[in-house]
């Protein structure tokens, strides 16, 4: 039986440093066919740390898309065969400066499914304790305290903005 959604061609547009874009000619259920653009990114994962008092550390970082300064979790793009926990572990510890001696796996997600491949693996961090910062060369980046309820309520003022920020501090009074 034949997909309805079927590929039929698919053309790399742009090649970047963090981003891929393609082309794909797709057919339709009636048997139409479409393009669709499609941004190739490769997984990450986004970190909740949770401090012993009850604090969630934040990054405040300038993201360009949008223009402005954003507060959001800690996160980073996995490595060539790199595991996701690994990852976490490593992207804690280079943005904050914390080592978590507890990881949990609260979800996974498609953060932009209309256009991205990009799969985000989301946990909490417990149990820190004071590690090395270690930013990349292009990253200038605040760490702020700020308690977990008042995090929250961030998100209903608009003051946290990024999805990825929102799922995480949402998932995370599961499991505390």
């Amino acid at each position: 039986m034949k997909k309805p959604y079927e590929i039929i061609n698919s053309q790399v547009a742009f090649n970047g440093k963090i981003i891929d874009v393609k082309v794909d000619t797709i057919s339709l259920p009636d048997g139409k066919t479409t393009k669709r653009e499609v941004v190739v990114r490769g997984d990450a994962t986004a970190i909740v740390p949770i401090d012993e008092k009850g604090n969630v550390i934040l990054v405040e970082q300038y993201r360009h898309p949008v223009g402005d300064m954003v507060l959001e979790v800690p996160a980073g793009m996995l490595e060539d065969g790199e595991d996701p926990k690994d990852c976490a572990i490593r992207e804690l510890e280079e943005e904050t400066s914390f080592i978590a001696n507890e990881l949990i796996h609260m979800t996974t997600m498609y953060p932009t499914v209309g256009f991205c491949t990009e799969k985000l693996h989301i946990y909490l961090a417990k149990n820190l304790q004071q590690g090395n910062f270690n930013f990349d060369d292009d990253e200038f980046i605040e760490v702020k305290k700020i308690p977990l309820e008042e995090a929250i309520n961030m998100i209903y003022t608009g003051e946290i903005i990024d999805s990825k920020t929102i799922v995480g501090l949402l998932s995370c009074k599961k499991f505390l």
